[in-house]
């Protein structure tokens, strides 16, 4: 069973930046494509941006040109760096690999 810890988020003002980790720990092994998942008050759990094993990646369309998922495959992490934050992107943020879910972390954008 693998765990994943989500860490970085905060309360940013728009306009800001954050990154985002989510560290994997537990019975790894093979690399697994890692999604970057938020989910907003009263709104359904929405994909940001996913990283597959062979490097591509994939983004929602409210995040491209802004957001940009990376990953270190030999310190089993995963990072979401978030630039031009907007209020609209306060969320909880999860992510979600190896048939694993975060507990998430809170990214909060004041206007």
């Amino acid at each position: 069973q693998v765990q994943l810890v989500e860490s970085g988020g905060g309360l940013v003002q728009a306009g800001g930046s954050l990154r985002l980790s989510c560290a994997a720990s537990g019975s790894i092994f093979r690399i697994s494509a890692v999604g970057w998942y938020r989910q907003a008050p009263g709104k359904q759990r929405e994909l940001v941006a996913a990283i597959f094993s062979g490097g591509s990646t994939n983004y929602g369309d409210s995040v491209k040109g802004r957001f940009t998922i990376s990953r270190d495959n030999a310190k089993n992490t995963v990072y979401l760096q978030m630039t031009s934050l907007k209020p609209e992107d306060t969320a909880v943020y999860y992510c979600n690999g190896w048939n694993s879910w975060g507990q998430g972390t809170q990214v909060t954008v004041s206007s």
